[in-house]
């Protein structure tokens, strides 16, 4: 737990070997509801949410392995393995995707932010009640297969993703953080 919302953002820090115990259901509500006060253009709430957990967590392993395979791109052994070794303990897996707007009233770059928004909320809700998280854009996020066995058809959801919510299997050393005037100017309009 942390001591103030501005202490959370500063701790904050992904953590991909996690492992149980997870959030109670209690507490998944509140980091799902988290989600759902992200900034949304439109108010069209476009991300969406599969929990995975379980015995589905290797399984869903499986299928991006033989999406991997179908596509001509097999997932290359090591990487197999490598995710088999992070995916062992982890509790909860959450899927993300971002719902497609067909009629065009708000751009697809606006909805995958919001997406991406509600994702940071879910990350930091996650990390204020004293969980890890990891945010990944492996097992097969590309791969329409993977997309499909989720139940994001690729027509109607971009999907973005994977996070793995849980405990921390050892504590990490504090994230260095760069400077953030490294990337912060002013701007002046031009002959001002």
């Amino acid at each position: 737990m942390t001591n103030s919302p501005i202490d959370a953002l500063l701790t904050r820090r992904s953590v991909k070997f996690v492992q149980a115990p997870g959030p109670s259901t209690e507490q998944l509500e509140l980091i799902l509801r988290t989600a759902m006060s992200a900034p949304d253009h439109g108010a069209t709430r476009p991300w969406r949410f599969k929990l995975v957990r379980g015995e589905a967590i290797p399984a869903l392993l499986d299928i991006a392995v033989l999406a991997g395979e179908q596509a001509g791109t097999p997932i290359p052994e090591h990487k197999i393995q490598n995710s088999q070794r992070w995916l062992a303990k982890v509790p909860l897996v959450i899927a993300v995707a971002c719902a497609l707007d067909h009629g065009g009233r708000i751009p697809e770059h606006e909805r995958m932010l919001a997406t991406g928004a509600a994702v940071m909320n879910i990350l930091n809700a996650a990390h204020m009640l004293g969980f890890s998280a990891f945010w990944s854009t492996g097992l097969g996020t590309y791969l329409e297969h993977v997309s499909e066995a989720l139940g994001f058809d690729p027509l109607d959801y971009r999907f973005m993703g994977y996070i793995a919510i849980g405990t921390p299997i050892e504590a990490g050393p504090a994230p260095e953080r760069p400077d953030y005037r490294d990337f912060v100017s002013d701007w002046t309009p031009a002959g001002a």
